[in-house]
């Protein structure tokens, strides 16, 4: 039975100067690709667009719809579109012809119009002749007549699959951007210089490059940057715009002066889809180069798509959207160009783009891309490179397969962790854990808990009255009550083991199981990356670092971008081992008897390398003439049964009762010449004489107490206290703080008076006392918040004060104590 289709269409490539075959694919396959290149079309994305530009967003010019139906039959003799496809697309403009001609002559009269316009151009090649012939047999009635295969079409025009159409592949229509995919699997006949153009476009190499750079667009692309300038110029006013426009230079100023551009004329400042289509047009060059699998390149392309379609509601605003993002990258203001760049994928009638955006995606292949691009992030280094990169973007390039590190960057990440961290890689790795500090999350949470319940302690303390500012920031917390404080530790600490990993100095084993640590730790405090980025942005809002600007934005930008790659990490808790130990909260507290006498102490104590040691050792020898672990657990018994207590008690406390006996001992020594042992005995005197800080009043025990606390924690890090000898003078400690005293504040003026009547002659005293109550007022008021754990921490012993936080983000023992 005659094919009414392939018969009249057979016919109509007569006029194309076919010989006449009633099979129009009769073609062979090398012969139909080599007539194919002749006319300009070397690949299938030509090929879309011939077949697009053919019907025009009008009236389709005749010879082009002639011109589209011998390139469809030769596309599909040379195998480049499936049967269905070439019967379509052959259907379609034989529909478009039949619909905009009344016959066969009105057909051929205006053909003949288009070809006389550029006649000179074709020659005599027998077109005329041609046209003759199709008319006697339409008048004869011999072949397909013009009223039959109009009626024969109008019965078949439904339901024509010109573009894939298949599970999966709708979303490769947003490729059209560039070039329509019009088949598919994709081959490397679909470009055949596509390696030279991802080297010479992206200065990609292989396959790893490409999913980086697929993996960098999905999640940060350019995007990001032109996103944080457009945010922080649209508060500032138009001095503060001038003054980072002249800060650009070079080609950076004509980006400046398209942004500037769109903020004066109040254009959306949304460009997402530069990105996103380019990683759809990325994930093609790929599966043409045989460099990702046709699965591979399809999960790229759905989740393109599925970004699109969160950001964007139908095609205009995609391609403003993208016209934007083209226009900022090139430095030229495009969008005074978008009808003309435009206009044939928005109006064409065969556009691959008359599907709804919104309809080119199932949900289950937008899961399984969802999968996919999970997949890609599983590694526990990913959580490190997202953390990381918000202090440092760059590092958003490294998403994908682990490269090797550049010697440059490696010797930056070298000096930073000498210069900055004094970090060496003769430590180990255990000396990451002195960063990770539960301790200061800890108490983080419980005064974000304490302001919400309006329970701070009070302003005013025996050595005075915090900054108003700083008072402020400390009530501000209130607003942070609800978000787990970790993470405001933790990234600091994942951008310290980001560059112990650029190092390459570390074991990398070992950094790995630092990283799937933080993972867990994570994933068991934060749900998800929603909970974590607002945790994070809330965080450093209130607390944001003296000498860097706050992160906010940034960190804003990772929760509100789709792509951002926090909302494809690898979400999962699993057995919680955090990248360093969690002291119990009794123990905290007694680390925090030492108060202001050192830092405080947001973590366990470990033993340090021989480097750190070294400078710990000049630091006992230098105080209190320590050479070794025997001489510091005999000076460590002596201050928690004794100590400088007793030495009041025996040597000064007496003078109390006979105030002439003070007062001659005091003349003697003021007569004659003193030796340093004496002018200090003079001194201390004159203090209980005094009663300077209430020296006479006071339990000095404090002083004892928070010295032997500051040993012990130097012991363990040199390696002379072990574990149970350590915990053995933190037992010891906290009890005898506990008998001594009733509070925090008990506790400051007996450490201060003892700090006071204790220290040695210097002309830095006043200083010093000046200092130290300035730390004790911080301590006890929590303002700044992170001077000191006092605020946050029941006293030993006492009644519990304290609301308990909303959330799992503290310190484990104590139940009791804590809630």
């Amino acid at each position: 039975m005659i094919d009414p289709l392939k018969a009249w269409w057979a016919q109509q490539l007569v006029l194309c100067d076919w010989a006449f075959e009633p099979e129009p694919l009769a073609v062979e396959a090398d012969a139909a690709a080599n007539r194919l290149a002749a006319l300009g079309v070397a690949d299938r994305g030509e090929l879309g667009w011939r077949l697009v530009e053919a019907f025009g967003t009008g009236s389709a010019d005749p010879a082009g719809l002639l011109a589209a139906l011998e390139l469809v039959a030769l596309a599909g003799a040379a195998g480049w579109l499936p049967e269905r496809q070439v019967h379509d697309w052959a259907l379609r403009l034989t529909d478009e012809i039949t619909s905009g001609y009344r016959d066969l002559d009105a057909w051929l009269e205006a053909l003949l119009h288009a070809r006389s316009a550029v006649g000179w151009v074709h020659g005599d090649d027998g077109f005329g002749d041609a046209c003759e012939a199709l008319a006697v047999l339409e008048h004869e009635e011999a072949g397909v007549t013009w009223e039959r295969i109009a009626e024969w079409v109008a019965l078949q025009r439904h339901d024509l699959h010109l573009w894939p159409e298949a599970s999966g592949e709708r979303a490769w229509r947003l490729r059209a951007a560039f070039a329509p995919v019009i088949a598919l699997p994709a081959g490397p006949g679909d470009w055949p210089e596509v390696e030279v153009w991802l080297r010479e476009m992206w200065q990609i190499e292989g396959r790893d490059d490409l999913l980086c750079s697929l993996l960098w667009l999905a999640g940060q692309g350019d995007r990001q940057g032109w996103d944080l300038d457009a945010t922080r110029l649209l508060d500032a006013d138009g001095a503060a715009r001038r003054a980072w426009f002249d800060a650009l230079e070079g080609p950076d100023q004509s980006y400046g002066q398209v942004m500037l551009t769109f903020l004066e004329r109040g254009e959306p400042l949304e460009w997402a889809a530069w990105d996103w289509l380019r990683l759809i047009d990325l994930a093609w060059a790929g599966a043409c180069a045989g460099w990702l699998s046709e699965g591979e390149a399809r999960d790229f392309a759905t989740h393109g798509a599925d970004l699109i379609q969160r950001r964007y509601s139908d095609w205009l605003a995609l391609v403003r959207a993208y016209q934007r993002g083209r226009s900022l990258f090139e430095g030229r203001n495009r969008l005074a160009e978008l009808e003309v760049d435009w206009r044939l994928l928005l109006h064409s009638p065969v556009s691959p783009w008359r599907v709804a955006l919104q309809d080119l995606l199932g949900q289950e292949e937008r899961e399984a891309s969802r999968l996919a691009m999970a997949e890609w992030r599983r590694s526990p280094r990913h959580w490190v490179l997202a953390l990381a990169s918000v202090r440092e973007p760059e590092l958003a390039t490294r998403q994908g397969p682990e490269a090797p590190v550049p010697p440059e960057r490696r010797d930056d990440a070298l000096r930073y962790l000498d210069e900055t961290l004094e970090l060496h890689a003769d430590e180990g790795v255990e000396s990451l854990a002195r960063y990770w500090l539960p301790a200061q999350a800890h108490h983080l949470n419980q005064l974000a808990a304490d302001a919400a319940h309006g329970a701070l302690p009070q302003a005013e303390t025996p050595f005075g009255r915090p900054d108003k500012a700083d008072r402020e920031r400390l009530a501000a917390l209130r607003h942070a009550s609800r978000h787990a404080a970790t993470i405001h530790m933790a990234e600091k600490y994942a951008f310290y083991l980001q560059m112990a990993m650029d190092s390459q100095a570390f074991d990398a084993a070992a950094l790995e199981a630092l990283a799937d640590a933080l993972r867990g730790t994570l994933s068991r405090f934060y749900p998800d990356a929603r909970r974590l980025l607002e945790a994070w942005a809330q965080w450093e809002a209130l607390l944001p670092e003296a000498e860097h600007p706050p992160l906010v934005t940034e960190i804003r930008w990772h929760l509100e971008d789709p792509g951002s790659p926090f909302h494809w990490l690898d979400w999962r808790a699993g057995e919680w081992q955090e990248p360093g130990p969690r002291p119990t909260l009794s123990r905290f507290t007694a680390m925090a008897l030492v108060g202001p006498l050192n830092s405080p102490v947001w973590s366990e104590p470990h033993q340090e390398s021989e480097r750190e040691a070294a400078s710990i050792r000049d630091w006992v020898d230098g105080h209190y003439g320590f050479q070794g672990r025997g001489e510091l657990v005999e000076f460590l018994d002596f201050l928690l049964e004794v100590g400088d207590r007793q030495d009041y008690q025996v040597n000064y406390a007496p003078y109390t009762l006979n105030g002439q006996r003070l007062a001659a001992e005091i003349a003697i020594l003021e007569s004659g010449d003193c030796s340093e042992e004496d002018r200090n005995h003079l001194l201390r005197l004159q203090r209980v004489r005094d009663n300077e800080d209430g020296c006479n009043e006071l339990d000095m025990t404090a002083w004892d107490l928070a010295q032997a606390v500051d040993l012990a924690i130097a012991g363990r890090q040199l390696g002379w206290l072990d574990a149970a000898a350590f915990s053995a003078v933190l037992d010891r400690a906290y009890a005898l703080a506990a008998a001594h005293y009733g509070g925090w504040e008990a506790y400051a003026r007996g450490l201060y008076a003892g700090f006071s009547f204790f220290m040695g002659e210097t002309p830095e005293r006043e200083g010093f006392l000046a200092g130290f109550r300035q730390a004790l007022v911080a301590w006890l008021s929590g303002a700044p918040p992170l001077a000191g754990p006092w605020a946050s921490l029941d006293f030993p012993g006492a009644r519990p004060r304290h609301w308990a936080p909303m959330h799992i983000d503290t310190l484990p023992g104590d139940t009791r104590t804590l809630h």
